[in-house]
């Protein structure tokens, strides 16, 4: 069930592994454990879903767990209905509490629900240092990969948005660390390559100050976003993402014709960075949609409409598509490359996936 239910339930056991089989009304207050309020009172039932699913994971291997096969816990709304009124929790909770019911059979108004700790609060992710790289030198692992920040309960965060704070402001500002100190050769300030690259983005940073057009930079963040969350979204199809593509190529091209950024390249300048980014986005956006429509099957997050079994579930092509790829930028005006690598499955057998 949400982990926003932990904000008004009260998590416990019995203290009495003879009692994991009663009827939770039937046991007194005296008999519960409610274990995460005493173990870290400072916190209670909200601590961190790591350390709440490990704490139940202990005691269900003490043998307290409840439910089939003695690996749940019960979150209980007894106290929240008596101090809030059983409205106003269900204003709040409603339709969690009707699809509880609907699964088990049991009001959870009357009955504590039974929840047990989901595996992947406490994956965790590969070990990285401050500059998010691996104990493989040149390895760096950002997002949803690494523990980082929210230590071992990081495949149960928000990866996206550890996906865009890595990517976009840790990594750039950390692996320059890897590239002064790595074994390369050290370049000049005056290398060719170097003067080349300074120069670049000098002149992109001026371009941008001097097209003075007539529409803000949020303006195409806000027109690249619709058109990615209406065609590149949860649902693909090949129609949609041919669309998606010429538009944002149209989109990309009056950026660099009208856009208007504020202020001087001279002192800190938001309005300068953000256009920035947003070129960048742009070009990513391109990208992710040429992917899609390439990628003519469905698997994970990638659901291709015109790619489903007959009961409309993802349908993979792993002749096709079993590899590892990557992007090699075109050029301003050029195509993108693709660059892949084929999986060997020894010891795994690729099954299709089905919920039924």
């Amino acid at each position: 069930m949400s982990e926003s239910l932990r904000n008004d339930g009260r998590i416990w056991v019995p203290k009495d592994e003879a009692d994991c089989g009663r009827d939770p009304r039937d046991i007194p207050e005296s008999d519960r454990d409610y274990y995460l309020e005493r173990i870290y009172p400072a916190f209670g039932n909200l601590v961190p879903r790591d350390i709440a699913s490990r704490a139940a994971k202990n005691v269900c291997d003490e043998g307290r767990g409840v439910g089939p096969g003695g690996l749940g816990v019960y979150l209980d709304f007894a106290d929240a209905i008596e101090r809030l009124g059983e409205d106003s929790v269900r204003s709040k909770y409603g339709n969690l509490f009707d699809i509880y019911e609907r699964i088990t059979g049991e009001n959870p108004y009357e009955v504590p629900m039974r929840i047990y700790p989901a595996v992947h609060y406490t994956m965790g992710g590969l070990w990285v240092d401050y500059d998010l790289q691996s104990s493989i030198p040149g390895l760096f692992v950002i997002g949803e990969a690494n523990f980082s920040d929210h230590g071992a309960n990081r495949l149960g965060a928000s990866a996206l948005m550890q996906g865009l704070a890595d990517g976009y402001f840790v990594l750039p500002n950390t692996i320059r660390n890897y590239l002064a100190d790595g074994p390369f050769d050290k370049i000049d300030e005056d290398d060719p390559a170097v003067v080349e690259a300074r120069q670049s983005v000098e002149n992109r940073v001026m371009h941008f100050l001097e097209i003075n057009g007539t529409r803000t930079v949020d303006s195409y963040h806000k027109a690249l976003g619709k058109i990615m969350w209406d065609k590149c979204g949860m649902e693909r199809t090949a129609e949609g993402l041919t669309e998606a593509i010429g538009e944002i190529k149209e989109l990309k091209a009056d950026f660099w014709k009208n856009v208007r950024v504020l202020g001087t390249a001279d002192s800190l300048n938001q309005s300068l960075e953000k256009a920035g980014r947003v070129a960048d986005l742009l070009e990513l956006g391109e990208l992710m949609c040429i992917d899609a429509l390439h990628r003519n099957e469905s698997c994970g997050g990638h659901f291709r409409a015109e790619s489903v079994t007959e009961d409309g579930e993802a349908l993979r092509d792993d002749e096709n598509f079993a590899y590892v790829a990557a992007w090699e930028f075109g050029g301003d005006d050029g195509q993108p490359t693709l660059h892949k690598e084929d999986l060997d499955y020894e010891f795994i057998e690729l099954k299709q996936r089905s919920y039924k």
